[in-house]
């Protein structure tokens, strides 16, 4: 009997050859986009953002909750598209419909004569996945949108991914003391660490010879990016904690399934979006 090949994987637990190839694969796509056609990014998120809102509407469903997953679905596309035409007011608009939609949705959902069961709940989870989706989603297109918008979506990638890479070096040769062992144990103070030093020299990078603006706006943006970026992967890391699983979805070898990938690029989209509007 021959003995199967064992995966390599990472400390993190990841199989860290095929995550590299998926993260350059993924990176290459939305540099061309970016590049090439910018308002593609619109179509980008819109795929990316019904994908994940599938996975975790499933993932809830499995853990016995019955969110309104069509209102979710559809109300992912008018939020996300309405952004292009009028910016954050369509998208808050959209948002404010959908929310109302899933509440009567839920309320007749098991028919007119039949009273609803768990009502509060899958409503209250409904709505949480509306605003931790759709809503930091439209952030991510609207940044496009504005003066220098690819730029700014660079920024907010690079960022991101130099935080990424930080912390999990960092983490592997350093980490020592678990940041928050309840949660997500893997995660130490000293990848935290890590991922601030990056983060912030690529955010000071990206202001100076992307954004072409001061040092400092960097300065600014790249602490809260990560701090926010790391949060957003916790947050994530508890509800399948709840939930009692290792990943949304296994779409993509080595990450886990879409949602797994944009965890901390959701929350970091708006974050992005309003350190630049506001010092820009």
């Amino acid at each position: 009997m021959t003995a199967q090949p064992q995966q390599k994987t990472s400390k993190a637990g990841r199989d860290l050859p095929a995550a590299i190839g998926v993260g350059v694969l993924l990176g290459g796509g939305v540099i061309a986009v970016l590049l090439l056609a910018p308002r593609v990014w619109f179509g980008v998120v819109a795929v990316a953002l019904a994908i994940a809102t599938w996975e975790v509407c499933k993932r809830l469903r499995e853990g016995g909750y019955r969110v309104a997953e069509i209102p979710l679905q559809l109300g992912t596309q008018a939020i996300i598209w309405s952004t292009w035409p009028w910016g954050m007011t369509g998208a808050l608009v959209s948002l404010a419909i959908t929310g109302l939609a899933i509440m009567v949705y839920k309320l007749f959902a098991q028919g007119l004569t039949t009273p609803p069961e768990n009502y509060t709940r899958d409503v209250a989870m409904s709505l949480l996945v509306l605003i931790w989706l759709p809503l930091m989603g439209a952030f991510a297109v609207d940044l496009v949108q504005q003066d220098q918008g690819a730029q700014r979506v660079f920024t907010m990638m690079i960022v991101v991914v130099c935080s990424d890479v930080g912390g999990y070096t960092a983490g592997v040769l350093f980490g020592k003391h678990p940041m928050a062992p309840a949660i997500s144990p893997k995660k130490s103070w000293e990848g935290l660490g890590g991922s601030l030093v990056a983060g912030t020299v690529g955010a000071v990078c990206c202001a100076q010879w992307m954004l072409e603006t001061h040092w400092w706006v960097g300065l600014v943006l790249g602490p809260v990016l990560v701090i926010v970026a790391a949060t957003g992967d916790l947050v994530e890391s508890q509800i399948k904690r709840d939930l009692n699983i290792k990943d949304m979805g296994a779409l993509l070898p080595g990450h886990g399934g879409i949602m797994d990938r944009i965890d901390s690029i959701l929350p970091s989209t708006l974050v992005t979006w309003g350190i630049l509007a506001a010092l820009l």
